[in-house]
């Protein structure tokens, strides 16, 4: 029987080889364990607090912040009503995210801006 020397994975952060004591298998890749951490804010993550998004790796506070619902009445009570629009994550204002909907306005009805 051939030698076959062991496969390696490449980690997605920083493109070293993983190797088994290392590797932490996370959104279908192997990570290194101090590369296995939030894309926004850096913070270490474990299985439980993990949010993947198109590969990446987020934290559930700034997956919520960033792919979650906007606007008022999406929390749990007053404390979660805030203003942050996540313009720091990269969302974008104005116009291209709007809550104004996007039907036609009914006939006889006035239009408001």
């Amino acid at each position: 029987m051939p030698f076959k020397p062991p496969e390696t994975f490449k980690c997605p952060k920083c493109n070293q080889n993983v190797y088994a004591a290392e590797e932490v298998p996370a959104a279908g890749k192997k990570w290194h364990k101090m590369c296995f951490k939030c894309g926004l804010c850096k913070k270490m993550l474990e299985a439980m607090t993990m949010a993947e998004h198109e590969g990446n790796v987020y934290c559930k506070q700034c997956y919520a912040r960033k792919f979650g619902p906007k606007g008022y009445g999406f929390g749990q009570g007053a404390g979660t009503l805030g203003m942050d629009t996540g313009e720091h994550l990269g969302n974008k204002t104005g116009s291209e995210m709007s809550n104004k909907p996007n039907y036609a306005v009914p006939p006889g009805a006035a239009q408001q801006d």
